[in-house]
């Protein structure tokens, strides 16, 4: 049974009646006729060639009501670029790829480095910072959705119930984030979020009391769902970091930006599976090692603008609370599996509790040492101030590169 509770700081649309995806459809189409709708997708070339890929196409083919699709194609060579165009060709929307990799983008990118306005690093952040570019600047939609592309169990439900509460004529939500049970395959899944993100919160709030932004940040049922909607005017003024911290980070840009009346949230999914990450114990430059020292980073980064005030012993204090706040979220999770009938292992769960607490140091760390590090990917409003030429240089780049490569 869905529950209705409401958390009272941003509103979460439940899934109660299990209401069929064609009459969502049938409303998004009416809605699109005064409203235009566009999805992007930052999309990984490997993605192209595992199961959740060719599904999340075809699914994407019957959806009626979208005007735009932007994919943002990383880490593809120029055969690898054709042969995405001729996959997303199967889609009867108007399509645009980003070859981020291609000459033409990279010069794109060469004049924002002379400018100093260039992501830091390749990544997420930075596919996601281009296709939102190329969405303002071509205008073919007033609202749009992002996802990822990596999600096994897709379908164009998803989609619709993204799209559904920043399309709504009669609703005022200029942002919506997708949530979900990361269940599948009899296994609880979503460490991040479970192990580090929610325990984290409860450590800071006993730390530095009910601070208005960590209870913004534990309204949010996945913080770390790479699923959203907005309305394509957020897109403007958005600072987002490169890295893992992407999704934090947009949330703390929400409310920066927007009341917490215009934000809301919305069950998108009974069952959600995509690439699991390795938790990468000795190396803290990949998976869910570098990923948690990211996160916490733009946790801290927020928190330090809102007043907060840091140091070595803070952090300790950090580390040594969480790690017992976060073994209590162990045994709930552990009751919460065996209900249930899931797999949970006890070994496997705590030591990412361990490598977490280790990595809020090492966060922290870097944090202290980096005092003048540029955390976030310039807004889109500065890049036009700076550089006026550059959007519609990217509109006819990407034009051209899908007119030679197709």
């Amino acid at each position: 049974m869905g529950d209705f509770y409401q958390t009272g700081i941003v509103t979460t649309l439940h899934n109660l009646t299990q209401r069929p995806t064609d009459a969502l459809e049938s409303e998004l189409l009416a809605f699109s006729k005064h409203k235009r709708l566009g999805l992007i997708l930052p999309c990984l070339y490997s993605e192209l060639e595992t199961e959740a890929m060719p599904n999340i196409v075809r699914e994407l083919s019957h959806v009626p009501y979208l005007s735009q699709l932007v994919i943002g194609l990383d880490c593809a060579n120029q055969e690898e670029y054709r042969k995405a165009l001729v996959v997303f060709s199967q889609l009867p929307h108007d399509i645009k790829v980003l070859w981020n990799d291609g000459p033409r983008l990279r010069a794109i990118d060469q004049k924002l480095r002379e400018a100093k306005l260039s992501p830091d690093q390749m990544g997420k952040g930075r596919n996601v910072w281009f296709c939102m570019g190329y969405a303002l600047g071509s205008n073919q939609a007033d609202a749009l959705a992002i996802h990822d592309c990596d999600i096994v169990t897709y379908d164009r439900g998803l989609l619709a119930r993204l799209l559904y509460p920043v399309a709504h004529p009669q609703f005022n939500y200029e942002f919506c984030k997708g949530y979900y049970a990361r269940v599948s395959n009899g296994k609880m899944n979503g460490r991040v979020t479970r192990l580090l993100v929610t325990p984290l919160l409860q450590t800071l709030k006993r730390i530095f009391g009910s601070l208005e932004y960590l209870d913004y940040l534990d309204s949010f049922r996945y913080p770390l769902a790479g699923e959203m909607s907005f309305n394509r005017d957020v897109i403007k003024d958005l600072r987002i970091p490169s890295d893992w911290g992407l999704e934090i980070g947009i949330l703390s840009e929400m409310t920066r930006n927007y009341s917490t009346k215009r934000l809301c949230q919305v069950d998108i999914a009974d069952r959600y599976d995509h690439k699991h990450q390795e938790l990468s114990l000795d190396d803290a430059n990949t998976g869910l090692s570098r990923m948690s020292i990211d996160i916490s980073k733009a946790i801290f980064r927020k928190l330090a603008t809102n007043g907060i005030v840091f140091n070595q012993e803070t952090f300790r204090t950090i580390k040594a609370m969480y790690y017992r706040v976060a073994l209590d979220f162990v045994d709930h999770y552990k009751s919460d599996a065996a209900i249930n009938g899931l797999d949970l292992d006890l070994h496997r769960e705590e030591k990412a509790v361990e490598l977490f607490a280790l990595n809020l140091m090492k966060a922290g760390n870097h944090f202290l040492e980096n005092p003048t590090e540029r955390p976030f990917i310039p807004s889109w409003n500065r890049v036009n101030s700076a550089l006026p030429d550059l959007m519609d240089e990217l509109l006819k780049s990407v034009d051209a590169d899908m007119r030679e490569f197709r």
